[in-house]
Order: C-alpha cells, then structure tokens, then sequence
C-alpha cells in the first residue's frame, strides 16, 4: 500500500478531534496561526476570485465557494514548522541547519556543566548545568574570577594563548566533594570562541575508591587465617611433630580459621550476587510471620547455646509482603543472630512484628531487640558498612566476617526496605526492618 501524506482533510479531522477530547482552544489557535502564516496568499488569492465575480463570469456563487474553499484549505493544511522554515533559510543561503544553530540551542543540548567564552577569557554562555553546578556566573564575567585553583587558570591561559585544546582533573571540596575532568577547546577556526566543559566525576571516583578498600579489606581479611594456617603447618612439620597433644590443638585452630574463610567467601559471593542484581524483579508474596517463625527455629539451639531466650510478640494471622522468601530468611537470620551474639549478656531478645506508618505508605515493622551492652551512636551510621566492626575482637571472637550487615542493607534495597537501627549504650540495641505492605 502506499504512503501518502497527510492531507487538509485529515488535518481538519485531527482538530475536530481535539475539539472533542476537550481542546477546543488549541484547535482555534491552530487555525488562528495558519490564516495568519497564509494571510498574504489568502489576500492575492480572494481579491483575484472578488475581481473575477464582479466581472460576472464565472457566477457570484462559484466565486464565494472558491473564496470559501481557499480559506478552508490554508486553515486546514498542516503549518510548516520553525525548524522547516529555518532548513528553507539555510539552503537558500547555501548553509546547512547546523550552520544556522544558535550557540544557545547547541550549548542547552550538552548535558555536563558548559561555559562558551571569548578570546579575553570573558563568558559568553553558560548553558543550564553550568547554572545548576556552579551558579553565579553570568555573561560578562571573566572565567578565571570564578575558578582561581592554579591549574584551572593555567588550563584557561594556555588555550587562550595557543589555540591548543587541554585537560586536566579539577576537585571542589565545598560545599560537598566533586570531581571534574575539565576540557578547554576552541570552537572552530578563528570564531574567537572557546568552550570549556566539566565531566563530573565524582561517582566513577567513589566507586573506584570503594573497590580498592574492599579489595583491601578482603585480602586483609584472607591473610590473617592465611598467615595462622602457615605457622601452625610449619609448627607440626617442626617442633611439635611428635606431638600428640599439640598436634590436635593446632588441627583444631587450623579448621576454625578454614571455616572462618569459607564463612567470609560465602558471603562475599552474596554479597557479589546481589550487587548484579540489585531490583527485585516481579515475585509472589511472603508471609513475614512464617518466616520470622522459621529463622526463630533455626537459631534456637544458637539461643540455649549463648543463653538467651527469644520472646516472640507476633500477630495470629499471616503478615504478607511483596518479595523473595530465601533473602528475606537470610535478613531475619543475620539480625537474629547477632542479636544472640553480641546480645547475649541481657539475657532474651524480644522478636516482634507491628504495623507502621514511620514512612508515606503503610509497612511492617519486624524488630530484633537485644539487651546487651549497645552500640555507641557514632559507630550507627557506619555499620552497614563492608567489614566495619564496633568491637574487632569481639567480631572475630564471634565468627563474623564484618559482611552480614552489608548484605541485609543490599536485600532489603532490592526489596524497596529499609533498616533502621536505635541504640544506647548500656541498653541494648534495636534493628528495625520496615517492609512495604502487600498490595491488595
């Protein structure tokens, strides 16, 4: 089948439709413009068809339908546009749009920070990101005023005396850190404009900060079992090969360090799984109550172990939520058991599970309250941190890896929840997981 453009006609049906969706206005304004854009060819066209009927041939009447026929088809037929128009200019002048282009339009597309200035080093343009990411400056104002770290003003003066385009790696520290990479260059040949743009570089930083201290911190937590193992191997190939006793002592360090290591591969590789998928896709329901019923099963020997006694305050009917049951098991797990753990000097940890309303929408709140010595409150806003501990010693005394709360923050992102942790020292802890309600 053919193509065809669309016509005068399907135009008019276009604006009856407007008219009728509610946008009678728009459709008049539409035929308003084009009238307008048609005025002069609508004036030559009616005073030729009057001239014609005051002649008397063709007949008056044919004449009003010609006058009436042409001003229905300049209202109907489709306006060209500005950009049409512009083309139109452009060729006629033997140009192309972009010849044409506005430095404003081409600096408002960029979407890093952007200053346009002239060959005194006075700006010219600053496109919207520029406005938002450093504000206060104007057209009129010399670069070199706002930016006076040395190596920016050695970037401006050298492509302002040579021509030649540069780069360098620029850091604001107030009023939060960022990092640029900052490329100064000309704008074509002999315009007497230069154009200097800022790529924020602030999170590629981070993240490559982030992974070499966990890189760091890994090997470092690697190398102490590592190191342990190695000594005690070349003690029962020296010393205490012949004996018995000590033999059985250092086999008995050597596989809790082995099992300390494959705790913390364990959870590196979790902590690896989720970050390559770090949204929940679509997934069924899960009742919260059945699963804080099952961690509480599990860990109860880990209870009687350390001497604590686990209080539930749970509601008699199920507790659904959207998500996966498995990662919402291993939340429940980790905050239970370090409850038990580093808990256990108070005695009970009380497990309970209420409605919320701490954010917009309706929650669940499942809390893990312990009653042992507590969390100083500098130590709160780090310890979802990777292998942050409050207390080493006692981390490690516990066989912690420094991991199961990164991991719980990394689930419950996935699972749009949150964690909210309320400590004093010397009254325990509380660990709040607040999931959003199922919906109905």
């Amino acid at each position: 089948m053919q193509n065809v453009g669309i016509g005068p006609l399907a135009a008019g049906m276009l604006m009856d439709e407007e008219a009728r969706n509610g946008h009678p206005r728009r459709a008049t304004a539409v035929v308003a413009e084009r009238l307008s854009e048609a005025r002069w060819t609508l004036i030559v066209s009616v005073a030729a068809l009057v001239a014609l009927g005051m002649a008397g041939d063709p007949p008056s009447w044919a004449v009003w339908l010609a006058v009436a026929l042409v001003i229905a088809v300049a209202a109907l037929a489709p306006r060209r546009t500005v950009g049409q128009r512009r083309a139109d200019q452009a060729a006629a002048n033997g140009q192309t749009v972009l010849d044409t282009l506005p430095v404003a339009d081409l600096a408002a597309a960029v979407p890093d920070p952007l200053f346009v200035f002239d060959a005194r080093g006075v700006v010219v343009h600053a496109n919207a990101a520029a406005a938002v990411s450093f504000g206060g400056v104007g057209q009129g104002m010399p670069l070199q005023m706002k930016f006076r770290a040395p190596e920016m003003q050695q970037l401006i003066q050298r492509v302002l005396a040579t021509g030649i385009p540069g780069a360098i790696d620029y850091a604001e520290r107030v009023p939060v850190e960022r990092v640029f990479r900052v490329e100064a260059t000309p704008v074509g040949s002999d315009t007497g404009l230069f154009v200097i743009i800022f790529k924020d570089q602030s999170e590629a930083r981070r993240i490559d900060r982030m992974r070499a201290d966990f890189i760091a911190n890994a090997s470092h937590e690697l190398r102490t079992p590592l190191a342990s193992i190695a000594g005690f191997i070349e003690t029962l190939r020296g010393p205490a090969k012949n004996d018995a006793g000590a033999r059985e002592n250092f086999l008995q360090i050597m596989q809790n360090q082995t099992g300390r290591m494959a705790r913390l591969i364990d959870d590196l590789l979790s902590l690896s799984r989720l970050e390559m998928k770090p949204y929940l896709g679509p997934g069924s329901k899960v009742d919260v109550r059945e699963t804080v019923e099952s961690v509480i099963g599990t860990l109860t020997p880990l209870a009687s172990e350390s001497g604590v006694v686990i209080v539930r305050e749970l509601p008699e009917g199920p507790v659904e939520v959207p998500g996966s049951r498995d990662e919402l098991f291993q939340v429940f797990e980790n905050l239970l058991e370090n409850a038990c753990k580093y808990g256990q000097s108070g005695g009970k940890v009380v497990v309970s599970i209420e409605p919320s309303r701490a954010g917009p929408d309706p929650e669940v709140a499942v809390s893990f309250r312990d009653f042992g010595p507590g969390i100083a409150e500098e130590h709160i806003p780090r310890i979802t941190e990777r292998f942050y501990r409050v207390d080493v010693d006692t981390s490690r005394a516990q066989k912690g890896t420094g991991l199961g709360l990164a991991i719980v923050k990394h689930i419950l992102t996935r699972h749009n929840a949150r964690l909210s942790i309320k400590s004093k020292v010397g009254e325990g802890a509380t660990f709040t997981v607040h999931l959003p309600v199922a919906k109905t």
